[in-house]
């Protein structure tokens, strides 16, 4: 999964996915790569289900940190 970087929102995003990368789900590996211009998951698992689980973790996670920096940065 690559998200493009878009300003300050991308490195918000990386930044709080780093401690979920030392979370320990099961049957799952996951990478995150920056670059200049993306951030890169990659999710590998031993079954779909378990596949599933770890992308939709992440995809929740991204969400709540987009919301988050969106709402806080609206107000201001």
């Amino acid at each position: 999964m690559t998200l493009p970087k878009e300003g300050n929102i991308s490195d918000v995003v990386a930044k709080s996915l780093l401690p979920e990368m030392d979370r320990n789900i099961p049957r799952t590996k996951v990478d995150l790569r920056e670059d200049e211009n993306s951030i890169t998951l990659e999710i590998q698992a031993k079954d779909i289900s378990s596949l599933r689980a770890a992308v939709n973790s992440y995809l929740r996670w991204i969400k709540i940190s987009m919301d988050t920096y969106k709402e806080t940065h609206n107000n201001n």
